[in-house]
């Protein structure tokens, strides 16, 4: 699913956090086993609910471009490199 800023098309926010989040790993802003941003900043600074976090993280995850550590946090794979990360 793309995301647009068509109306008639909403797009939820975790899909946008997610698309946010694969754009910063895919142009190697974020490097392979670096940690995403912590899920309190993206709160704070980009306005986005917990739960849209946490739901970025899971598809991105699906996507193979992050894993998690319980109690630590989620991390870039080493896959974003074959995406074009890194």
């Amino acid at each position: 699913m793309a995301v647009t800023d068509d109306p008639e098309e909403p797009v939820p926010a975790y899909r946008r956090l997610a698309a946010m989040l694969r754009e910063e790993i895919v142009r190697g802003r974020i490097e392979p086993d670096r940690p995403l941003p912590p899920e309190e900043r993206l709160v704070r600074e980009h306005g986005f609910a917990p739960e849209d976090v946490r739901r970025a993280v899971e598809v991105l995850s699906g996507e193979g471009l992050v894993y998690t550590i319980e109690g630590q946090g989620a991390y870039v794979s080493t896959r974003a490199e074959e995406t074009g990360g890194g």
